[in-house]
């Protein structure tokens, strides 16, 4: 007897058929065989919006595949990703299977380990409707945006333009904030520290920082003036300690990573984007080759809002931590991690689906990437179940020349999950520091006034961490839906990478005026956020995904019908971005353009001035015939190559990419060729000669499962 199970990567095929061994079967659907038409609409608006599926340009040959494995089977199993996505892979292929979605065929979970993929064939349900429900009035409403809203951004704006119900509003965000780093007024303030030692111990010197008066009023200096009054009042003053407050105070682990968390630490931690970070996660949940063991999942599902663990993999770690730590490392009792509200809650946490499989156990297996995110995720999993941190705090305050003045130290008397792991942030890290030891009412050293001018700081802008927080605590999009929708607003460069913080291009801003001015519903953070809620409505049964949609058409198709009328005749102008570069021909700064090749730098006087340049960053090394700086450029099919700054004087040009290493024999910059014949480092300097292999350790082709979210 033969059992077919389809699942939607090959990667995650060799893991299960593993598992399952003989009498099993198990194809990949690699991601989607069905969905609406790129081409059309492809909603029948009138027929209470019935959307037309048909099959994926260039799946042919799988669903051929598919459909051979499936009619020598005597069982199928649809064993796709356990959300929204994945169920509505096994619906399609149901469809295309000639199975019924009602009958017990739909196997899910939640890792890829003997254990969880067994347990899952045995637990077989029907095809969960109302999550396919609640996929379809997403992809409908995307659709309906997308197709609706792109035409309109072509006439007025330019060709090739895109609006979406998820990336539009994400979009607004980044706008917003630039916006208001550009409103924002800076107002002057003074820091004044008060530098002290104590009599018993004048070589262990402290600062202690302007309170305002012992009465408890508080006072930041304003101007010089106000900074000045304070520094003569307090310097040559005796200095008292009027007050000492010692207690000791507990800090507990964060709980296991969530989607957004994930993506977040990464960023902040290894400086992945939320793309590279959710492959890399893909790959580790899907199976690697691990010694003794073979194709291995090592974490599990990766696409969460749930902080929950199940009751075994905890006792694991406890029993993990008591063995490796200690039992003063351990709590008395597990932790227990509250999931927010809102969440959908259908899946564990991510953690690691073997606690024995330690980073360390693993390093020389995985690469570079994968081995850093699986430590991340490892260690986050493990902290999170071990005994706080304490620390031994003090506040000082103290009195000079009619002010008060307040110092902190902090040491750490236990260090519990920080043994471990420590939670990263946006911002300075919080650092530890010790006073020396005091009394209060004890007289102190006077060492003299310390003052700084400061000025208040805009908002930060956004970046890929930040913003996918926001993304989060405003209820935008799911976490299927973070790592996709941040790529596509970077693709669609309606946002752009500035060092790690995102900025808004001026097409970006354009597109969002007219999308604030002529559609405030798609573009309305609670608007998108209460549809999300809606989506999850259907998703539990509660609601008709027909009617969701239906409701949010007729608003919308109003204000589409308002704009087309009120923006006949309208063009909308991109403001051109201005460089320092001056055109080589007349003078004028150079100013960026777009192309069919990308981006490049033309002169702001064409047609009188056709003067172009392509557009340059440097790159790591020299040249190896002049010493001038290397730069990356584009050709005109948009190939990468590289060459010296000095191209008219030097002309030297290569396809190899220079490295930030130099030739051993020579001292000149190395270069890398990667080519279909050859993989080598090499020394291009003439009549050097020096190379050798270069081999890409741990390579693996990563693979994510497409999520359709936002349309062309």
């Amino acid at each position: 007897m033969t059992k077919l199970v389809i699942v939607e990567s090959p990667a995650k095929a060799k893991s299960i058929k593993k598992y399952l061994g003989r009498g099993y079967d198990v194809v990949a659907s690699v991601g989607h065989l069905r969905d609406l038409p790129k081409s059309t609409f492809g909603v029948d608006v009138e027929n209470n919006f019935e959307p037309k599926y048909i099959n994926i340009k260039g799946k042919d040959k799988t669903i051929k595949e598919i459909r051979t494995h499936a009619a020598k089977a005597d069982r199928i199993y649809l064993a796709t990703d356990p959300d929204r996505e994945g169920e509505a892979i096994s619906w399609h292929l149901a469809t295309i299977l000639g199975l019924d979605p009602t009958d017990r065929n739909r196997v899910t979970f939640n890792e890829i380990t003997k254990k969880a993929v067994t347990e899952g064939v045995k637990n077989v349900r029907p095809v969960d409707l109302d999550l396919v429900n609640a996929y379809q009035a997403r992809r409908v409403l995307d659709r309906i945006v997308g197709y609706k809203l792109s035409p309109l951004l072509w006439k007025k704006i330019r060709k090739g333009l895109s609006a979406g119900r998820v990336q539009s509003v994400v979009t607004r965000l980044v706008v917003d904030r630039e916006n208001e780093i550009r409103a924002f007024v800076p107002e002057e303030y003074w820091t004044i520290e008060l530098a002290a030692a104590a009599a018993a111990a004048p070589e262990s010197p402290f600062t202690a920082r302007l309170i305002g008066r012992p009465d408890g009023t508080k006072f930041t200096p304003r101007n010089a003036d106000e900074a000045d009054g304070v520094a003569a009042d307090i310097t040559g003053a005796p200095v008292r300690l009027t007050s000492l407050q010692k207690k000791v105070v507990q800090r507990s682990p964060a709980p296991p990573f969530i989607t957004s968390t994930l993506q977040q630490d990464a960023s902040r931690r290894l400086s992945f984007s939320a793309k590279k970070t959710m492959k890399i996660a893909q790959n580790l949940y899907e199976g690697m080759n691990v010694p003794e063991l073979g194709l291995t999942g090592l974490i599990t599902y990766m696409r969460t809002d749930s902080q929950r663990l199940s009751e075994e993999i905890v006792a694991e770690a406890r029993d993990f931590i008591g063995r490796q730590y200690g039992k003063e490392y351990l709590p008395a009792s597990p932790r227990v991690y509250k999931t927010r509200a809102g969440a959908q809650d259908a899946h564990e946490a991510i953690r690691p689906t073997h606690v024995e499989l330690t980073p360390e156990s693993l390093r020389g297996t995985l690469d570079g990437d994968h081995f850093k995110l699986y430590k991340l995720i490892w260690d986050r999993f493990i902290a999170c179940q071990m005994s706080p941190a304490r620390y031994d705090t003090v506040a000082a305050d103290l009195e000079c020349g009619g002010w008060l003045f307040r110092a902190n130290g902090r040491t750490l008397r236990f260090p519990g999950y920080t043994a471990l792991y420590v939670e990263s942030a946006d911002g300075d890290a919080e650092t530890d520091s010790a006073l020396p030891p005091l009394s209060e009412g004890e007289a102190l050293i006077n060492l003299g006034p310390k003052t700084a001018q400061k000025f208040t700081q805009p908002p930060a802008r956004y970046n890929e961490a930040s913003l996918i927080r926001a993304m989060e605590e405003k209820n935008i999009g799911r976490p299927s839906t973070y790592a996709p929708t941040v790529s596509t607003i970077l693709d669609r460069e309606y946002v752009e990478h500035e060092g790690r913080s995102l900025k808004p291009t001026p097409l970006g801003e354009i597109v969002n005026k007219l999308m604030v001015e002529r559609f405030p519903d798609v573009v309305n953070v609670d608007f998108t956020a209460n549809m999300e809620e809606n989506l999850d409505a259907v998703e539990h049964g509660q609601a008709d995904w027909r009617a969701i949609v239906g409701d949010m058409y007729r608003g919308f198709s109003e204000e589409l019908a308002a704009a087309e009328q009120d923006l006949d005749g309208v063009r909308l102008k991109v403001p051109d971005e201005v460089t320092d570069q001056v055109c080589d021909l007349c003078g004028r700064n150079l100013v960026v353009k777009s192309g069919r090749f990308g981006k490049f730098l033309a002169c702001p006087g064409y047609p009188e001035c056709k003067f172009t340049k392509p557009i340059s960053k440097e790159t790591p090394g020299r040249c190896p015939r002049c010493g001038g700086k290397m730069l990356e450029l584009r050709s005109k099919k948009n190939n990468k190559f590289f060459a010296c700054e000095n191209r008219t004087g030097c002309g030297f040009m290569t396809w190899d990419t220079p490295l930030a290493e130099n030739c051993p024999q020579c001292g000149a910059t190395l270069f890398r060729r990667y080519t279909r014949d050859e993989k080598s480092i090499r020394c291009n300097r003439e009549g050097c000669g020096y190379s050798r292999e270069y081999r890409p350790r741990g390579r693996v082709r990563m693979t994510e499962k497409g999520t359709p979210d936002e349309e062309n």
